[in-house]
């Protein structure tokens, strides 16, 4: 198995899961008298089934992960914790930049005028290269996880 494949896998059950526990909640309670539509009981156990291979996978994933080197200075792991580094900074840099960037409108001279204490066009730059470097780095970390062998 290819350790893209294992990502795929590991996702699916995530969301089969989150679809598992709202039938599950939807089948806890019924009117006294009726029966739930699904047994909870069996429910229950296809989650548990799930999260015993996800576990599994996730393992699996993290062990290649660590042993796989990504270039000649770092492994998978490292990329993908620089990549969500990339990630955590564009975020705050956008927020930051829409923050500087919100016109408000004054309806009469006497009301506060606001003034821009940053160089947006400056701030924009800078989430252009990130956000670059960061999907450079992600294209090459997607093409790697269909090339490794999951470990």
């Amino acid at each position: 198995m290819k350790l893209a494949e294992a990502l795929i896998e590991r996702a699916e059950i995530k969301k089969k899961n989150g679809q598992l526990m709202n039938r599950i909640k939807s089948n806890t309670k019924v009117q006294e008298g009726d029966l739930p539509s699904e047994k909870p009981e069996e429910l229950i156990a296809e989650y548990e089934k799930n999260m015993e291979r996800f576990l599994e996978l996730v393992k699996q994933i993290n062990l290649t992960n660590s042993k796989t080197a990504f270039d000649e200075e770092i492994s998978i792991a490292d990329a993908i914790a620089y990549r969500d580094y990339l990630g955590a900074k564009i975020g705050s840099y956008r927020d930051i930049y829409e923050s500087a960037t919100i016109k408000v409108d004054r309806y009469n001279r006497n009301e506060i005028k606001f003034v821009c204490c940053i160089d947006a066009k400056e701030l924009q730059g800078k989430i252009d290269r990130l956000s670059k470097e960061y999907r450079e780095l992600d294209t090459k970390l997607q093409g790697l996880n269909w090339t490794v062998d999951l470990l």
